[in-house]
């Protein structure tokens, strides 16, 4: 199973989505959708799960859950925005993880791309493929599931043409 992984868009679908995302068979959306013609452009791509973030204030956004828990070809994940650092997360994030028990955390918020294995789960941070802020770099991620085995490569959504940065690693769950 091929995951598309996407965070933080604040409004803007980057051109290079589509062909970053081309052939995945789900897109997980880690929050600030902030408009929701965001998730149909998405939903045109592949399949969408999305949850609210801090900045989806709007009406129409409203229905979105604030975590969602999936099953990704066996491998149960949960989605959420806010997450805090992976080693020591956020009162509501750390109880989420102790209830749902994940072997993948998908998260965003903090527009860092990164991952960390922490106790046997992959905490995933696809970073911000929106607008870009501060002095961190607009990216996005795939997952590759096979089995218990991942696959995390994150792909650098600045430049002319979206580039993939390298492997983040392969990872047995």
């Amino acid at each position: 199973m091929r995951v598309g992984l996407v965070s933080d868009t604040h409004g803007l679908l980057d051109p290079k989505l589509p062909e970053v995302l081309a052939g995945v068979d789900l897109i997980l959306h880690a929050g600030d959708v902030v408009k929701p013609s965001i998730l149909d452009a998405l939903s045109a791509i592949a399949p969408v799960r999305a949850v609210r973030g801090n900045n989806d204030l709007v009406p129409a956004l409203a229905a979105v859950p604030a975590f969602a828990v999936l099953d990704l070809a066996g491998l149960r994940a949960l989605v959420l925005h806010d997450l805090g650092p992976p080693a020591r997360p956020h009162r509501q994030a750390a109880a989420l993880v102790e209830q749902h028990r994940p072997r993948l955390v998908v998260h965003g918020h903090s527009h860092r791309p990164g991952h960390a294995l922490v106790g046997g789960i992959l905490f995933v941070n696809p970073g911000s493929a929106g607008p870009r802020r501060f002095s961190l770099p607009r990216t996005a991620a795939t997952l590759e599931i096979q089995g218990r085995r991942i696959r995390l490569a994150f792909v650098d959504l600045a430049g002319p043409r979206a580039v993939t940065f390298g492997e983040a690693g392969s990872f047995a769950l």
